[in-house]
Order: C-alpha cells, then structure tokens, then sequence
C-alpha cells in the first residue's frame, strides 16, 4: 500500500470512527495521539464485566447407573464418590452489579457441582446457579456484589447487519481475549443448536471457551451473550452465534423471579412462509409466519386466528419466521396478552390473545427412568385426544435439582425421539437410552407450541 493510499485509507477509517462516535451517548472509539483510530478506551470500560468460568464436576463415571448403585461399588472395592475436578468452561457477563447476577450459557455450568467466577482483576467468587433455561442456552449466576462493573444491556432488536461489534470471552482457557468484527446476519435459526432460535450471527473470532461472553456494540453495550460457532474441528472460521440480549434478559427477568422460565401456548402450529407456500397462499409476502393449525379451544381459536393467517408482527415488531415468532412467544409469560398483526387473504388484521398455562396432560404417577432419575414418565394411551396428534411419553413429574431436571427436562413435557429414533412406550424410550449411553442423547420433545432438543452426555 502506497504512503498516499495508506494516509487516504487512515482519514476514511478515522472519519468512519468519529462518525460513529459522534451518534454513541457512552464508550465510544477515539483516536489515539498518533491519529490512529482506536477501540482501547470501549475495551478498557467494558471487559471489567466480563468473567471467565470455572466448572468443579465429578467424573463422567459417575452418570453410568451402574457406579450410583452402591452395591456394584462396594463389590468392586470402588469409592463412595470420585473427586471433583475442576475445568475451564467458558465466559460470563456481570449485568447487574448491585446484586451480582452474571449472565453465561447453559451448558457451560451444566452438570456443574461448583461454579467459580474469576474477574479481570483477578479475584474469585463462588457463584451459585440461580437458574438455566435450556430452550435458550442461557444461565444466570450470582456472585458477592462486592465493586463489580456491569455491562448495560443493549436493544439488540435495532441491530443491522454490518454494525460493528466485538467479541469478549476466554478462548481455549487463555484468559480474557478481545476480538472484533461485523454483525452478518440476523434471526439465524435451524441450526439445531438450542430450542428458541434468533441468533446474532458474526465474524468477530468465536472459539472454544468463549462461550456466555460479551458482544457488545461500538456504544459499549450488551447485545448478545456468545453461544456457538460453525467450523472445523471446533475452530473459528468467521461464523459465531451470539444469543440476542433481548431474548436472554427476557429469560434473565423469569429466571430471578421464578427460578425458571414459565412458559405458555396459544395453541398453534406454524410453518416458514416458503416461495412455494406463498403460491399456494396466492400471498406477495417474503416473510412472516404461516399458522398450518389452531388447536381447539385454545387461546388463539378464541382470539378468532385461523389456518393460512400470516403473522408478521407482534406487539409492535416484525416477525420475519416462525422461529422468531417461537422464540418471542417462548419468553412471554403466562397471563400476559400479545397482539398479532396478520394477512388473511388481501386483509390486515390486528387480534389479541393471552398466553394460557400449559396443559396438564399427565395424572398418573408415572414410571422411573434409569438413565434420568428424579424424573417419570407416563406412555400417551390411545384413544385419548393428545394420542391423535402425536404418539410418545408424557413427562409426569421431574425432582428440582435432580440430573433431568438439570438437563432441562418439566412436566408436561412430551418426549417423541431420542436420537432421532421415535419412542412411543417406556420401553422404547429405555431402550434407546441405552443404546446411546456411549454416544449421548438428543432428546426431542415438545413443550408447548414448541419442538425442542435437549442434549445430554
């Protein structure tokens, strides 16, 4: 590059920077004393916020059924309970320092016995698992409140792509890593990833380890918590996916509140708004959600919903697929009402609804799991008027803070696959288990109105 090409590409650079600057209330890039554009100031004020996460967990040994049978223990001389090791696991967020609430995903602390959070200045603090919510990869921590710096949550609805961000997190254990690039998509989903999908999707370097960190924007806000990349070998190769802040702050409020995620039905199933089904449709729409079904008396049959409606907004905001719809319905708790702003035909309508209790759909008392105890499970009998939309197990009662309940597993539940082998009895369901007890399980379920898989080693 030329010296008259290198100063022209230096003034664009810094004019593009201030030009951001000039629109960003808070941390905003500067330009040093040399005249070179520079994102050290945003960094300095916001990876005080970012933790890294360490995990004490017991020996996969002890998830085998046969090593919790204290019988076969003693018979082979083997120890009541093996040590826990301790282990990198990801990355963590600080959101509220007055309370210490850290921000991190799912399976980083899934299975976890302790959870230590180390900050950038080094010290320690034992966190306790307020509580996760699989459907999302999202866990919320606490810690002491003791001088912490939190991160403000962004809008991570008014991001587009092209925006700068940049990625904070603890790659392959090395310690706190720094990395930046542009949002490159939005409402990424069908990844089969986690069960609500509306993933942030960047080229700022993801890897390993960098899982529940920060990305946050050139205003040195929280928009999305880092979940999962897409490459060879586990490596980063410009394609990571972040969990959108709105969604986790959602999951963040119920988690506090509730110690879970409550989740509610309409009573509808959905379906992309593909070219061909736009045809059938006779519809000139891109986007949006096509209801295929509306369950009889449910919420959405009384707000008068109907087959072949296109929904493209909620309460105020687009929806561009059934997924983002999914997703916003999955963090809207039970009782509160949504307005959908749909195409039927050549009309617009508008129609309100309010998010009823899940079903009860299980009242016997069930049968145990060997593989996941502290849960039951009851067979859908025939005849009976869930038997006539899907065949499978019901779960009927999960234990708190038993291994099922920690994998994501709650009542009313309703479990069809395991690795993708359909289940309809008890004995199917086992049999499937243990034939996958080397390779681990993906469980797939539905809750609600929605299909979910929840992973398990």
């Amino acid at each position: 590059m030329g010296p008259s090409l290198n100063r022209r590409f230096t003034l664009w650079a810094c004019c593009a920077l201030l030009a951001v600057s000039a629109a960003a209330p808070a941390a905003q890039p500067r330009v040093d004393a040399q005249g070179m554009p520079t994102l050290a100031p945003l960094v300095a004020e916001v990876t005080p916020a970012v933790v890294n996460i360490s995990v004490m967990t017991r020996a996969p040994m002890e998830d085998n059924p046969l090593f919790r049978d204290p019988f076969f223990r003693r018979f082979f001389n083997l120890p009541e309970r093996s040590a826990p090791t301790e282990q990198a696991a990801g990355s963590g967020v600080i959101v509220d320092a007055a309370q210490g609430y850290v921000l991190t995903n799912h399976h980083v602390v899934k299975d976890a016995e302790q959870v230590v959070v180390t900050l950038k200045d080094r010290r320690q603090f034992q966190a306790r698992i307020v509580g996760v919510d699989p459907g999302t990869d999202i866990a919320v921590l606490r810690i002491q409140p003791q001088n912490l710096t939190a991160l403000r949550f962004g809008d991570s609805d008014q991001l587009n792509v092209g925006d700068y961000v940049i990625a904070i997190g603890n790659p392959f254990g090395l310690g706190q890593t720094v990395t930046s690039g542009i949002v490159s998509a939005l409402g990424r989903s069908g990844l089969n990833i986690e069960g609500y999908e509306d993933f942030i999707q960047t080229d700022a370097s993801i890897n390993p380890g960098n899982s529940g960190g920060a990305l946050v924007n050139l205003r040195g806000e929280l928009v999305g918590i880092n979940t999962a990349i897409i490459g060879p070998a586990g490596g980063n190769v410009g394609i990571g996916f972040a969990v959108p802040t709105n969604m986790a702050r959602g999951v963040m409020n119920q988690i506090v509140r509730y110690g879970e995620v409550r989740r509610g039905r309409l009573g509808i199933e959905m379906v992309e708004l593909t070219p061909d089904v736009a045809k059938k449709l006779g519809t000139t729409l891109l986007e949006g959600a096509v209801i295929a079904a509306v369950q009889a008396g449910s919420p959405a049959e009384k707000a008068g919903l109907h087959e072949r409606d296109i929904v493209v907004g909620m309460n105020g905001r687009p929806i561009r697929s059934p997924s983002e719809l999914r997703a916003r319905l999955g963090l809207t708790p039970v009782g509160d009402e949504v307005e959908f702003k749909l195409q039927r035909g050549n009309n617009t309508h508008t129609l309100k609804m309010r998010i009823a209790p899940m079903q009860p759909v299980a009242t016997a008392e069930g049968q145990t799991v060997a593989q996941l105890p502290g849960m039951k499970v009851v067979e859908i009998e025939r005849g009976s008027a869930l038997y006539r939309h899907i065949q499978g197990l019901v779960v009927s009662a999960v234990d708190n803070n038993s291994r099922a309940w920690q994998a994501g597993f709650r009542p009313g539940d309703i479990i069809y696959a395991v690795n993708r082998r359909r289940v309809r009895t008890v004995s199917e369901f086992q049999s499937a288990l243990r034939g996958a007890e080397r390779t681990g399980y993906a469980i797939s379920l539905i809750r609600g109105d929605t299909a979910l898989t929840l992973n398990m080693r």
